[in-house]
């Protein structure tokens, strides 16, 4: 059983059956996720290749589903904590495969436009957040203890697995059939995940009554007070924000500055995508053996460094080799740890808190990020690519000076009513 003792955790677990229901969970993840996969993309296509928008209605298009996204789904925590996990799920993905159908739908009788695409964007990103918060309750539930630190590895293995293969799958249906039959293809792959969510059989946990008021920042006052979970919040923020900020400033360097060819761009993005399986693969084993404390120092530590040396890449085969692997070592240090945060955000957090914590979590992320990737393009345009992508990797390099250096218990907290 792993537990908190003495303010650092001791992993002394063996890996334990984790039962029908939750392959039946697995694999329903695992149809969304490659359905995202290849349908990454996809609206900002439609939106170019069917409505011929501009460059900056595209960019908008991404913000707005982000930051609408993010407000609309903002009283989602207090909301879910109160209700069962499974419906909620799947109410998230028929919205989900509502909204995304509605565009090849609207497409065939030629009444798509530019509102509908951002209405879609928006319901799209809520639904995320609301899917997010619950499914991390869901999940605490429905594993024992001693077999959370696999089931989250299980998961991040198939999240890289979809994000190797599914982008090229993606771009060669886009080429096939268009960019609305690959959102539709999308939209059905929530239809099937819902309908996976359907068929677990394990009766959820009886719901506490509450009679407290909704408040919405429950969950953020949660994470702050909790020492290990306050480091590890500023230090998710710190990191997705950089390497966010570097993803559309990489391949206007690649493509641009380098000269690069498509195929050569695609594989820098697609090969690393192994190394996040390869630490996702290595993460329940190390953390049997060395703790999940242990873990997240130094895998936090490990995915820091590479961004700084994406902007010292040159023209030719040496550019492809050093940006493929600076970007194969940062995915293998991020598949590793990905797993354990998962675990440990799971085992501190209390179970009349989970579902606040993880919208809270979720929201701050889905502001941070487009914010760097906003302030990228300034940097980019004062100064250079180059100089964008180190000031990108330093801000990542300062993320592990915020990691949880000093494990604690929790901070005394009001319990639910």
């Amino acid at each position: 059983m792993t537990g908190f003792v003495g303010g650092s955790f001791y992993d002394r677990a063996m890996p334990s059956s984790l039962g029908p229901d939750f392959s039946r969970l697995w694999t329903a993840f695992a149809v969304s996720a490659a359905g995202s996969a290849i349908g990454s993309g996809a609206l900002p296509l439609v939106a170019v290749l069917v409505l011929d928008v501009s460059t900056f209605q595209v960019s908008l298009l991404a913000a707005l589903s982000a930051v609408a996204g993010a407000a609309i789904a903002l009283p989602s925590g207090d909301f879910i904590e109160r209700r069962h996990k499974r419906p909620v799920m799947i109410t998230a993905d028929l919205v989900r495969f509502g909204a995304l159908l509605s565009v090849p739908v609207a497409a065939a009788v030629d009444l798509l436009t530019y509102a509908q695409l951002c209405v879609v964007g928006v319901l799209q990103s809520a639904a995320l957040i609301a899917f997010t918060a619950a499914s991390g309750a869901h999940l605490k539930a429905l594993v024992p203890a001693d077999g959370r630190a696999e089931a989250t590895s299980r998961f991040e293995s198939t999240t890289w697995i979809t994000l190797s293969v599914g982008p090229p799958i993606g771009g060669a249906l886009v080429g096939l059939v268009g960019a609305t039959v690959t959102l539709a293809i999308d939209a059905i792959s929530f239809l099937l995940s819902a309908f996976g969510i359907r068929r677990i059989q394990e009766p959820e946990p009886v719901l506490v009554r509450r009679n407290d008021k909704p408040d919405i920042t429950a969950g953020w006052r949660y994470i702050l007070r909790h020492r290990g979970l306050r480091s590890l919040f500023w230090n998710s923020q710190l990191f997705g924000g950089p390497v966010m900020m570097v993803s559309p400033l990489l391949a206007v360097f690649m493509l641009r500055d380098l000269h690069m060819k498509p195929w050569q761009y695609g594989l820098v993005l697609g090969l690393p995508c192994l190394g996040g399986v390869l630490g996702a693969w290595l993460a329940p084993r190390l953390t049997r053996r060395f703790g999940l404390h242990r873990m997240l120092i130094v895998f936090g530590v490990l995915r820091t460094p590479w961004l700084l040396l994406l902007p010292l890449a040159t023209p030719g085969v040496d550019g492809v080799l050093l940006l493929t692997l600076a970007e194969l070592a940062l995915l293998v240090a991020a598949g590793a740890f990905n797993p354990s945060f998962a675990t440990y955000r799971m085992e501190v957090t209390e179970d009349g808190f989970m579902a606040r914590v993880f919208a809270s979590w979720s929201i701050t992320s889905r502001s941070v990020q487009p914010a760097f990737m906003a302030a990228g393009g300034v940097l980019a345009g004062l100064t250079s690519l180059r100089a964008a992508m180190f000031i990108a990797g330093g801000c990542c390099l300062l993320s592990a000076f915020v990691l949880p250096w000093r494990s604690a218990r929790p901070a005394p907290l009001p319990e639910p009513v």
